[in-house]
């Protein structure tokens, strides 16, 4: 069942009222909260947002894994611990950027990648902090 959006005439899945529960179900929780809007909901800044899908498992012990698509917003300002789409060298990748001694690195979240320092050398450009993901489990 997918509800009409007002605004733009697209239907929006609804969203129920309570959690799902992980264990056993309540059947008391058969309500309806309304339509949730997947655009506002994980795009807080849609003209500096872009998507951009993962290739690679260098992150997946952040839960980013070949094949999500991710959410990056440009107008956020970079803080260490950010997972970020950068450009290194030419290639674009996603890492966490950390803030280490006075320099900082791009650091996979697997242990088989090395970090890449971010020295004078490095060609490196920040694109945009990664403020989500999207996966599908099936491919329909």
């Amino acid at each position: 069942m997918f509800l009409p959006d007002e605004k733009h005439g697209i239907p929006h899945p609804p969203l129920y009222a309570s959690a799902v529960a992980a264990g056993f179900p309540s059947p008391a929780d058969d309500f309806i909260e309304g339509a949730l809007d997947l655009n506002e909901h994980l795009i807080a800044h849609p003209a500096a947002t872009f998507m951009v899908r993962v290739e690679g498992s260098s992150m997946s012990g952040a839960g980013i894994f070949s094949g999500d698509l991710l959410i990056v917003d440009r107008s956020l300002e970079t803080r260490s611990g950010h997972i970020v789409v950068a450009v290194v060298a030419g290639e674009m990748t996603v890492k966490r950027l950390l803030k280490v001694g006075a320099g900082w690195i791009l650091k996979a979240e697997h242990p088989d990648y090395p970090p890449t320092p971010l020295g004078t050398d490095a060609e490196c450009s920040i694109w945009g902090v990664v403020t989500g993901s999207v996966r599908r489990f099936e491919k329909l």
